[in-house]
């Protein structure tokens, strides 16, 4: 395969993910963009790019996968931002508020006259 897909990953601090662009051989990725279509030289490269520059401990900065697999990630990522609804999600819990008497309500304005 001569071609792969790739991006930078989602913005996520807490999980270590704070490359927001990156440029490589005149490439200008940047996170907001999605996916690539980068030679297998570049990929190779992108492969070593850590979120911390020289850091081999820290998280991979790109993904990189064939087009299969990148539709995969993507299908997930979009059922994970929008579960689905249950049955009972339109179900009202609480019973609708009523107004009070006009007696009472007379009786509370007269309190607040004093």
């Amino acid at each position: 395969m001569n071609s792969y897909l790739v991006r930078l990953k989602p913005y996520d601090p807490r999980r270590g993910a704070v490359v927001r662009r990156y440029t490589y051989r005149g490439i200008k990725f940047q996170d907001i963009n999605g996916w690539y279509r980068v030679t297998k030289d570049v990929a190779d490269y992108l492969r070593t790019v850590r979120q911390v520059a020289g850091d081999d401990h820290s998280p991979p900065a790109f993904d990189i996968c064939t087009p299969d697999e990148a539709q995969t990630i993507d299908s997930r990522e979009n059922e994970a931002a929008n579960p689905r609804k249950s049955a009972t999600d339109d179900i009202q819990v609480s019973a609708p508020r009523e107004e009070p008497a006009p007696e009472v309500v007379a009786r509370r304005a007269r309190g607040r006259g004093k």
